[in-house]
């Protein structure tokens, strides 16, 4: 490729990156344990340092499990039973995109077959994909980050090697990341037996997922078309209540975006990220136990306001392990251990950029995430089971 057309292509991810308010600046490669300091309690299970000028905790938390970190720095300012291992629904999406989102080019075109669509499970969230019909790669992944579509799941997987395959590496992406919370045995976020995981994990990925730049993208888009019957674009809206302003909420200020889920186990769920004045910031609520319509999205922006309160004066009670890892133009990534400034921190397509995981707990090996990045450039056409809700 001609250096002009790479400094092109550079220059549209950074401009879609700067569009989706995300700036992964300065991303440590330091690796403490969140639970390692020893914070004031604030409730039980609840991890924050209190000090003169820092805002209270929002009232009326009733999520079981939560977590606000920064991520640009990979502090966590504030938690609660970070660890707690709970069914995430569909949030476990971010995952399965860290995993298999860079390994197909966006105008890859896959005909579904009935394979691909089978074992979708009842009562599941689709986009619409129809046996037969065509679908680029960027459809799939819009009817993924927007629709929380399990359709499209079972079609990616399927290009991806199978269902159970998908699995084991989104299991072995977990491990990789220092994601030890994590179970996978529905890659779409189905409930399904022995599947769990943390606010901490889910953090990690989506903190993984938006220092690559179409990861940024799709999350972000409030609004697209997805191909209908009969060649018609039917119009999909983004089921993030905060990201879309729907359902007696207004869109919150600076928001990102990144996803949520529902199934009956699990209950609501939500991973968001905004970023306002110079400051991004990710927020992880699961299962509010409030009756209260929204409660979900409103226990998330009551914990985003608090850490924009905060303006940066909130003493962390943990970091958040990161590892930069950069690709080296001859079919291997190469591990890199530095801090990441600027446009390199906001990644890039795999295949040219640099590209920092967010990670959690102590002990996570570079060698290893290079391992794994390696594998996401491995075959761009392979060829499902089980499903989650929105």
């Amino acid at each position: 490729m001609a250096i002009d057309a790479r400094v092109s292509k550079k220059a549209a991810a950074m401009t879609l990156i700067a569009a989706a308010g995300v700036s992964l600046t300065s991303i440590p490669a330091a690796a403490h344990d969140a639970t390692a300091r020893q914070p004031a309690a604030a409730g039980a299970g609840v991890q924050v340092v209190s000090a003169p000028g820092i805002p209270r905790l929002p009232s009326g938390l009733s999520a079981l499990s939560w977590m606000v970190a920064d991520a640009d720095t990979g502090s966590v300012l504030a938690a609660k039973s970070p660890h707690r291992r709970l069914a995430p629904a569909s949030t476990l999406k971010t995952l399965f995109a860290v995993t298999v989102l860079p390994k197909f080019s966006a105008g890859t075109v896959r005909q579904v077959s009935s394979a691909d669509l089978a074992g979708i499970g009842a009562g599941s969230s689709r986009v619409g994909i129809q046996q037969g019909r065509r679908y680029t790669v960027a459809d799939l992944w819009r009817g993924v980050f927007l629709r929380s579509g399990n359709d499209a799941v079972h079609v990616l997987a399927s290009m991806n090697g199978g269902w159970r395959t998908t699995a084991e590496e989104m299991q072995e992406t977990a491990r990789k990341l220092g994601a030890r919370d994590t179970t996978v045995k529905s890659p779409d976020g189905y409930d399904a037996p022995g599947q769990v995981s943390s606010a901490h994990d889910l953090t990690v990925f989506a903190r993984a997922g938006l220092a690559h730049d179409d990861f940024a993208r799709y999350c972000s888009t409030p609004r697209a078309t997805f191909p209908g019957a009969g060649g018609t674009a039917n119009r999909i809206e983004n089921t993030n209540r905060l990201l879309v302003g729907s359902h007696g909420l207004s869109r919150y200020p600076g928001m990102i975006g990144v996803k949520n889920g529902y199934t009956t186990k699990a209950g609501n769920t939500l991973v968001a990220a905004a970023r306002q004045n110079g400051r991004t910031l990710l927020v992880t609520v699961l299962n509010p136990q409030s009756t209260e319509y929204n409660a979900v999205y409103k226990e998330a922006a009551s914990l985003l306001d608090w850490g924009f309160g905060t303006a940066g004066t909130a003493q962390p009670v943990g970091t958040l392990h990161a590892v930069r890892t950069a690709y080296d133009g001859g079919g291997q990534f190469r591990p890199v251990a530095a801090h990441v400034t600027g446009a390199e921190a906001r990644g890039g397509a795999p295949r040219r950029s640099t590209l920092v995981l967010g990670a959690g707990g102590a002990g996570v090996a570079a060698v290893g995430l290079g391992a794994l990045l390696a594998r996401w450039r491995q075959a761009r056409g392979r060829g499902g089971r089980r499903g989650g809700a929105a």
